[in-house]
């Protein structure tokens, strides 16, 4: 959020905080969910980047096009074990798996 819209909505008296702070997440959980939400989002650029739609990744894995979209968008029905297993279907080596793990944790 910009600087000037955070002071102007607390000038009104609203509270400005995050989803970690409304949920009150532990920092274990607010990591859970940034590791998971980086594969998701992993997912769907390694997708993009090979010219795959969602049905057709789908059929690679098996599944349904519903499916891979509640992966991509980091669906909490989606374990990591899908997600990491759904990458390296794709096509994705350890070595990306990593950049995506560390791009996470840098955000």
């Amino acid at each position: 959020m910009k600087a000037a819209k955070r002071r102007r909505l607390l000038a009104r008296g609203w509270s400005v905080g995050n989803a970690r702070d409304f949920l009150e997440l532990t920092d274990e959980e607010a990591a859970f969910v940034d590791l998971k939400l980086a594969l998701a989002d992993g997912l769907k650029q390694q997708r993009l980047k090979r010219g795959l739609t969602q049905t057709q990744l789908a059929l690679r894995l098996a599944s349904s096009q519903s499916r891979v979209a509640k992966m991509e968008a980091g669906d909490r029905s989606v374990s990591l074990d899908l997600l990491v297993r759904s990458l390296l279907a794709v096509g994705s080596k350890p070595r990306d798996l990593a950049r995506i793990i560390t791009r996470s944790r840098a955000a």
